[in-house]
């Protein structure tokens, strides 16, 4: 079970290595109570302290003109407004091992407490994507088209934007786990129930055809081969005709 406090979480950054000298360049976080949106967020600038790579900037369009107008301030005046604002929430990170990364290389810089230390809970949404759905695109692009997720405003990766779109994207993801303990919006147990006791009473059965039949047979002499003896399917078959 969630914790009731979760915040939706992304970086933007000069590039991928937080032990090689990368920064981060914007922090936002968007806060749920009880799976819902209350308003309370919290979006910074952060001023790197060196330059930003052509690479990154394509990226996200993070220019240091950009981080002048937005009057950004170096990590270490809104690092303690970062790790309060995170402190003993459940954070969900689309990737979360960048982010984490990221945010605990600045905090060791100041001599603030991880992520761990902070005693959060970090729920990881690529790698529920991956489980979900083996083998086909994991990203938030892609999650989103599978959602229905409006990203037509997204022209660039920013940390905030992207937050509102992983927040549409976990909802959605996980609405099927929480609808059956009666998440207002979602069904509810009773309606579940109603919901299989609808089905009809004869369900039609599809015989496998003669050729899928055979690749399913080739596919057992593989797994054969592989265990030197009779599969665990095989093994089953021959015990149920005794």
């Amino acid at each position: 079970m969630s914790r009731e406090r979760q915040i939706i979480l992304d970086t933007e950054t000069t590039g991928f290595y937080p032990d090689k000298g990368d920064r981060l360049l914007e922090f936002a976080g968007i806060e749920m109570q009880k799976r819902q949106l209350n308003g309370n967020y919290l979006h910074l600038y952060v001023d790197p302290e060196r330059d930003i790579p052509e690479e990154a900037i394509a990226v996200h369009g993070i220019t240091q003109e950009r981080l002048e107008e937005e009057k950004a301030q170096k990590f270490a005046a809104v690092g303690r407004q970062i790790a309060d604002f995170l402190r003993g929430a459940e954070l969900i990170i689309h990737n979360a091992r960048f982010d984490v990364g990221f945010l605990n290389m600045e905090f060791a810089r100041m001599g603030l407490p991880s992520i761990e230390e902070l005693d959060c809970e970090v729920t990881d949404t690529l790698a529920m994507a991956r489980e979900m759905f083996p083998g086909q695109k994991a990203s938030l692009d892609a999650l989103c088209s599978r959602f229905d997720v409006d990203r037509s405003k997204r022209v660039y990766h920013g940390a905030l934007i992207d937050c509102e779109l992983l927040a549409e994207v976990y909802l959605a993801m996980t609405r099927g786990q929480f609808s059956l303990m009666g998440e207002e919006g979602g069904e509810t147990v009773k309606e579940a129930v109603n919901i299989v006791s609808q089905r009809p009473a004869q369900l039609k059965v599809l015989l496998a055809s003669t050729e899928e039949a055979a690749e399913h047979e080739a596919y057992l002499d593989g797994l054969d081969k592989a265990v030197g003896g009779n599969c665990v399917w095989r093994e089953m078959l021959s015990s149920e005709h005794l």
